[in-house]
């Protein structure tokens, strides 16, 4: 797959465009505990799911120890691929990929449920080996975050895999025994004998938590992802955007020891979760405090970018690859709701000029988010004026962006909402400042107040920022303005401005010719 992070694409998406099939794609996965079919827009390197349904089918319960596919969990998944076809028809979807694990892998009536599977969706299966699942969840993890560093564990109902990753480096994976349900099979029910089970098998894991130490833990599947949503609401996190959600080590041991010694009916939140997820909790945190004891992790974070991302990111040539997913899903952002998407474009010229000529550090980073709030900047434009900075707000924050963490995405909602509010600190949304952080927060100040200089040159149209360069000489920040646009220089403008001015420490200023 190349090389790592040195890289990856910073530019945004229309200086290297994806070459993307438009009609609707779809993954249909038959997991151990679930059934799903995930419909995306299309092939890109930011697909938009269109549609999204599972059914717990439950299809790994007790396979380890009788060996076979329940009936009764058979059928149903058969009925839900037979749902899931005519859905695909309805959507017409161009291409379906038919993906089983674990349960259809270990079962010895798995050739004969695949079979039937395939009458019922009209499609060709993929039985993917151990190996194979870790692959593609390491390669969702990558599809999913900006240059991850650190080992990918995917939990399902049957089994575990874990794998290194770096870049877009994918190492060698190992595959356990270890899903929810088998090891509540395996364990006959006893939470305190699945910790043991698990501490046995992971064992086998020693060549790839032996080098998460210091680094990030990227948790993928259905039962991890209920336990962040139970570890938010514990904690009153205000962001309840599942990917990217991050966590401390120290923190998640002390709540997943909860999760295994508290019924779980008691748990905050906890109708949030799917009855049928429920029992599995406790299994889930088991496995994942003996991987955070073993492996020493800088970090747990939680993906929502797994086998099925993967998958369609294997699809993609090399060079889409590389396109920031950010980036792309922002252009995305910017073609559908702003008044001119080229003005969102221009805006990143824009800001480069002036944020070269300033007198500070900006990290690669913090260039890309940068990037992605300017062609983010209008999205909440057709709003009422005295409610743009929600509307902005409340696109950005739960926008199903990738390869942006929480404090990213704090960062972008911040930029644009004091876009509309103006630059007083206690202007900002109290709750976004704290996730931001003070760093990103201050960046978001200085982003918000280029823009609230912008847009009344431009109106928010193309054509208009490239005649009106702003630049920092000679310690003060400068407005040069053509002469025919001389009129535009009044109170407003040289307000903004000044306002800069303020936030850079500096006289603003305004030049006509």
């Amino acid at each position: 797959m190349g090389s790592s992070r040195a890289n990856l694409i910073l530019a945004h998406p229309t200086e290297r465009s994806v070459v993307a099939a438009h009609a609707p794609v779809a993954i249909i996965d038959i997991g151990s505990n679930s059934v799903r079919l995930v419909a995306y827009d299309g092939l890109t390197r930011a697909p938009t799911p269109l549609y999204n349904e599972k059914v717990l089918c439950g299809l790994g319960r007790n396979v380890l120890t009788t060996g076979r596919l329940n009936d009764e969990a058979v059928a149903r998944a058969l009925a839900a691929l037979a749902r899931f076809r005519v859905l695909c028809e309805t959507m017409r979807v161009s291409r379906v990929f038919v993906l089983a694990t674990a349960a259809a892998r270990d079962a010895e009536n798995g050739p004969d449920f695949l079979r039937a599977a395939e009458v019922a969706c009209g499609q060709d299966i993929q039985l993917l080996s151990g190996r194979r699942e870790a692959e593609l969840s390491a390669m969702g993890v990558i599809s999913g975050f900006h240059a991850p560093d650190g080992v990918v564990g995917d939990m399902g109902g049957g089994s575990l895999e874990l794998v290194d990753v770096r870049g877009t480096v994918v190492g060698q994976g190992v595959t356990m025994p270890l899903g929810g349900l088998a090891l509540q099979d395996l364990s006959g029910g006893s939470v305190k004998k699945a910790a043991k089970i698990a501490r046995e098998h992971m064992r086998k894991a020693v060549p790839q938590l032996e080098t998460l130490r210091g680094r990030t833990f990227y948790a993928v599947g259905g039962t991890w992802r209920a336990l962040a949503r139970l570890h938010m609401a514990a904690r009153g996190y205000p962001v309840h955007v599942m990917h990217g959600y991050t966590v401390e080590p120290s923190d998640e041991l002390t709540f997943l020891q909860l999760v295994e010694q508290t019924d779980v009916a008691l748990l905050q939140d906890v109708d949030a979760i799917s009855e049928a997820r429920r029992p599995l909790l406790a299994y889930g945190a088991v496995v994942l405090e003996e991987i955070i004891r073993v492996g020493r992790p800088r970090e747990v974070a939680i993906s929502a970018s797994g086998v099925r991302e993967g998958l369609l990111f294997e699809q993609l040539d090399r060079d889409a690859r590389l396109i920031d997913p950010l980036l792309a899903s922002a252009a995305e952002f910017n073609t559908l709701r702003s008044r001119a998407p080229q003005h969102g474009e221009e805006l990143i010229a824009w800001t480069d000029r002036f944020v070269t000529t300033l007198d500070g550090h900006e990290t690669a980073d913090e260039r890309r988010l940068r990037h992605a709030a300017c062609l983010l900047s209008d999205v909440g434009w057709r709003a009422h004026p005295d409610y743009r900075d929600q509307q902005s707000i409340a696109a950005i924050q739960n926008a199903a962006f990738v390869g942006v963490d929480h404090p990213g995405r704090a960062y972008l909602a911040l930029a644009v909402s004091l876009r509309h509010t103006g630059l007083a600190p206690e202007k900002a949304n109290p709750i976004l400042r704290t996730v931001a952080g003070p760093r990103l927060f201050e960046r978001a100040r200085l982003l918000g107040a280029l823009l609230r200089v912008a847009f009344p040159i431009s109106a928010g149209m193309g054509g208009a920022l490239g005649q009106a360069p702003l630049t920092v000489e000679d310690g003060r920040v400068v407005l040069r303005l053509p002469r025919d646009w001389a009129a535009l220089n009044g109170d407003r403008l040289l307000n903004r401005v000044r306002g800069l001015g303020r936030v850079t420490g500096l006289e603003g200023r305004v030049e006509i010719g």
